[in-house]
């Protein structure tokens, strides 16, 4: 707390009142002083402990002064205040939670990158100082000099749950999904069944560990493909083959498709799409087949859709772990589904993602006002569209079982 000095008929800051007598200062140079009754309502710097009147908020949600927030940058992602400290590879700053959450750390440079690529090995390398690794010839997957591709090298491998490498679009966009399906594989049969996996995914896929699955199992994960490659082209057979072999799901695991932003038209349709959800959020749980507290339609989430329709740094303070995950930078995670190895589920759930988004794609507050949201307007105009064949057999079906 500041000492009280003596000043001669001064006017505090705060309640306007001018009086004589023992006073703090707030600005000696510009004159401003506060009295012992107001004192108390004026917040302190977070730093240096003195007052300050309109204090500046950091990207920490430190409160400064002025005079210690100088020197402080925007933070290339979030835009508040930061230190001068963690560079990108485009130059700028960006703040520490911003780059645990959007951005990885270059193997070479050790600049932040929001652009990054796989770097066989299991690091990552921004876009500067790509041109100086070797590519692979038959994956393309950047390379240490010496160093051969453990793409290419173990295809058959169940990676890290972190494991993320480039990606490769199958299909014509703008439109692509990839689809995560989360599988418990037996331990007798565990080695067959990622041989067996590894051998029909080809390049369409990999196999990754996700600790959740009990009590052993892998994640199938596609890379980005559009939802007519998915249906013509994905091995749907490995689906039975797997059952064959005691592989099975149940409710503790999940099936979660990523929808491509860019195959939105703009970020008002993509607050349409999720507003869509969110509306039928009853009818939605059914078609998934399952309630999750993987997957739970959050209420904060609901509230700030508008915000995170723009933009993946607006779900900064949201949980991952939601119906709709809105953080990745490129994609919309949609995670409600329940993991199945019954091919018209696992297609039904591609079918509801690319249905939805086609649906909202062209709404009007017109088409609103005349009933567009409601559950019944949407299944029956996606029984009137051949393509989404799966999702209509799918919700016929449990129509039957209700």
């Amino acid at each position: 707390m500041p000492h009280p000095v003596l000043v001669v008929n001064p006017t505090c800051v705060v309640c306007r009142r001018a009086r004589a007598g023992d006073l703090y200062v707030l600005d000696e140079i510009a004159g401003q002083w506060l009295c012992p009754s107001c004192v108390f309502e004026v917040p302190r710097c977070d730093r240096c402990r003195g007052l300050t009147r309109e204090p500046i908020t950091t990207s920490e949600d430190q409160r400064l002064c002025r005079s210690c927030a100088a020197g402080l940058v925007g933070c290339v992602s979030c835009r508040a205040l930061t230190a001068p400290s963690l560079r990108t590879d485009t130059g700028e700053f960006v703040c520490a939670r911003c780059a645990m959450v959007f951005f990885d750390r270059c193997f070479s440079c050790a600049r932040y990158s929001d652009a990054s690529r796989y770097l066989s090995g299991g690091q990552r390398v921004c876009r500067r100082c790509v041109t100086g690794f070797e590519s692979c010839p038959d994956c393309r997957t950047l390379l240490r000099a010496g160093r051969a591709c453990d793409l290419c090298a173990r295809p058959d491998r169940v990676w890290n749950y972190s494991f993320k490498p480039d990606p490769r679009f199958h299909g014509d966009g703008p439109l692509f999904l990839g689809l995560e399906l989360e599988i418990i594989v037996p331990e007798h049969s565990y080695a067959e069944c990622v041989a067996l996996a590894a051998e029909e995914l080809g390049g369409l896929g990999y196999l990754k560990q996700d600790s959740s699955i009990r009590p052993t199992g892998f994640e199938l994960v596609t890379h980005p493909m559009s939802y007519g490659y998915a249906i013509e082209r994905f091995p749907w057979s490995l689906l039975d083959a797997l059952a064959e072999r005691g592989c099975e799901t149940d409710s503790t695991v999940g099936l979660h498709v990523h929808a491509s932003r860019a195959g939105f038209a703009s970020p008002a349709h993509i607050y349409r799409w999720l507003k869509l959800l969110y509306r039928n959020e009853s009818a939605v749980a059914r078609l998934a087949r399952r309630r999750s507290h993987y997957a739970p339609f959050d209420v904060l989430a609901r509230a700030k859709a508008r915000d995170t329709a723009k933009s993946h740094q607006h779900a900064l303070g949201l949980d991952r772990y939601q119906a709709i995950n809105p953080y990745p930078r490129h994609t919309l995670e949609l995670r409600v589904f329940a993991s199945s190895l019954d091919v018209q589920c696992v297609q039904a759930a591609l079918a509801f993602t690319t249905a939805s988004i086609h649906y909202t794609r062209d709404l009007r507050v017109t088409d609103v006002r005349a009933g567009a949201w409601e559950w019944t307007r949407f299944a029956a105009w996606a029984a009137a569209q051949p393509a989404y064949r799966p999702l209509v057999a799918e919700m016929e079906d449990l129509a039957c079982a209700c």
